[in-house]
């Protein structure tokens, strides 16, 4: 699932290439419509395809941010603001192109399931090949609850003293530190890849009770998060899987993970080990990790 640093990466390439645009119409793929009318959530989040398109007709991208692992389009239409929220699921994809045909890779091609046409004759099209992502148009953050309980953006200054006092209340105490630094309510946008490295980096083992870790030690490790996410920014994000940005390119900072999807430790040699925590699979080192 792609994570902050490759949500960043998408927001990065699509906004100086949709900002300023108008939405002249919208396709929506015949398995969306279908999943419509079997009461199914796939993809667009409480709107039917026709409503999601009549709303869309006539918008113009204002502005295309990131907030946690979440892409927001800033919309405009007749004097009004608007928030299209888009989630990238486990392999959602934008593309911005001029024909269907410039989406190079085949899997994406073939599951392109919205394509917002644009005034100016160019497409802006999302793909998903698993459809776990989503898109929800609201008018504001406030619409959809759960976007306001997202913790800080962990580098802004406020970040490190939420994920400390969070980490000595009861409900994440008891949990492991892996768990708790991959809540969303905890940390934005820190997901398997990036706390497994944190971890591998700070010497602590991912199932560790959060309660049981010093200050000192979980000082180190917020700033060990916000140095690897800074770092896989600057590389594009991990293209682990399906992850690619709006041009269609692979990010490189999965060449230099030191830990996540390793058979031996980078440092001492030994055999990493694999344990399951919050249903995600963690790789540790048994001898550097305590």
């Amino acid at each position: 699932m792609p994570e902050l640093p490759e949500v960043e990466g998408v927001v990065r390439s699509l906004s100086p290439a949709a900002s300023g645009r108008t939405i002249r119409d919208i396709t929506v793929s015949d398995t969306i419509i279908r999943s419509k009318s079997e009461a199914k959530e796939a993809i667009l989040k409480n709107s039917s395809p026709e409503e999601f398109a009549e709303k869309m007709r006539g918008m113009t991208i204002m502005d295309v941010t990131r907030r946690s692992k979440y892409i927001y389009f800033h919309l405009e239409k007749n004097g009004e603001r608007h928030l299209l929220v888009s989630h990238l699921g486990m392999s959602g994809a934008w593309f911005a192109v001029n024909d269907i045909d410039e989406v190079k890779e085949e899997k994406f091609r073939r599951h392109i399931h919205v394509i917002f046409r644009m005034e100016d004759g160019g497409l802006l099209a999302y793909a998903d090949i698993r459809r776990f992502g989503e898109l929800r148009l609201i008018g504001e953050e406030s619409d959809h609850p759960p976007l306001l309980a997202m913790a800080p953006e962990p580098f802004d200054e406020s970040a490190a003293g939420h994920f400390l006092s969070l980490s000595r209340t009861p409900k994440y105490a008891g949990k492991p530190i892996k768990e708790t630094i991959m809540d969303g309510k905890v940390i934005s946008g820190c997901g398997n890849i990036y706390a497994t490295e944190a971890l591998f980096r700070t010497g602590i083992h991912p199932g560790r009770k959060t309660g049981r870790i010093s200050m000192a030690r979980l000082e180190r490790l917020f700033d060990e998060i916000r140095q690897v996410l800074g770092e896989a920014i600057e590389a594009g994000g991990s293209s682990i899987s399906d992850y690619r940005n709006i041009n269609g390119e692979a990010g490189g900072m999965q060449d230099r993970l030191r830990m996540y999807g390793r058979k031996n430790c980078p440092g001492c040699g030994a055999e990493t080990k694999r344990m399951t925590i919050a249903g995600r699979t963690s790789v540790y080192c048994p001898k550097c990790q305590h």
